[in-house]
């Protein structure tokens, strides 16, 4: 069966996915030729970026388990991506298996992963929806029916906001889901910075303009105003192979220096 046989329908192989470029650069098999080059053309001039993406995925897990282990039983995570285990579920659920998490992702090779990964998983569900459009996301009835906003709930939009441009409104979008979350409730980010290698910054805007996977890299003071309205926990906003709890907290030291493709992560506490 040829790679154009291969795609589910409403996937275009001539056009790269960002779900599919970060399954390429963790070592999945979830992605086709244009992911691939995409992926490739941005390794050769940051040859670390493998490394950063795993650390994007170990920020992820880390601030899962944390917030898991101080209560918060429901996630909301934005821009799920192809599963990569373990997944915000199992990692919430090691924790206590009465969290309750929903999956949110427009493309359409993750909406299958997820019909299959979740089919036998009560207290888990993952939707079809763009984060552009809070408001469809939170009137849907598998949002609605898992997920109690009077409680606290962790929303993730972890390595998605920085394919919002600015003309899409990202505050806004932040906005729109903090107006509904519980005081105790935590927002997790990580998202590409203006910091950056310059040639990073080109040769990836080159490889993906005027497609979805194309992004916005900010400044640092760009990402804090997204994080309005929360306050900061841990280390704050720190390059995700930075962001630790603690000297007894378990992370992985992936890199010994800053990489050329600058991903920043933190974890905010909606205030009262």
């Amino acid at each position: 069966m040829t790679e154009l046989e291969r795609v589910p329908p409403g996937v275009d192989p001539s056009v790269p996915s960002s779900a599919r470029v970060y399954d390429y650069l963790l070592g999945g098999k979830d992605n086709v030729a244009i992911d691939r080059a995409v992926a490739e053309k941005l390794l050769a001039v940051a040859p670390d970026t493998r490394l950063v993406a795993r650390a994007n995925r170990h920020f992820q897990v880390e601030a899962v388990r944390h917030l898991a282990e101080q209560g918060i039983r429901q996630f909301l995570d934005l821009g799920t991506g192809i599963p990569t285990s373990p997944s915000i579920h199992e990692t919430a659920r090691a924790v206590s298996p009465a969290c309750r998490v929903i999956y949110v992702d427009y493309d359409p090779v993750v909406r299958l992963h997820a019909q299959v990964l979740l089919a036998d998983a009560p207290g888990v569900a993952g939707i079809q929806a763009d984060l552009r459009h809070p408001a469809e996301i939170l009137a849907d009835p598998h949002v609605t029916g898992l997920i109690d906003f009077d409680q606290p709930v962790c929303v993730l939009m972890v390595g998605v906001l920085h394919f919002v441009m600015d003309e899409e409104d990202p505050a806004g979008i932040v906005a729109a889901f903090r107006k509904r979350m519980a005081p105790g409730s935590h927002l997790v980010v990580s998202h590409a910075m203006a910091e950056s290698s310059a040639d990073a910054i080109a040769q990836l805007q080159m490889a993906t303009a005027g497609s979805p996977a194309q992004a916005r890299f900010r400044t640092r003071d760009e990402v804090l105003r997204l994080l309005d309205g929360f306050e900061l926990i841990g280390p704050g906003l720190v390059p995700v192979q930075d962001w630790h709890l603690g000297p007894d907290e378990v992370h992985l030291p992936l890199l010994d220096e800053m990489p050329k493709l600058r991903v920043d992560g933190a974890v905010g506490r909606l205030r009262a």
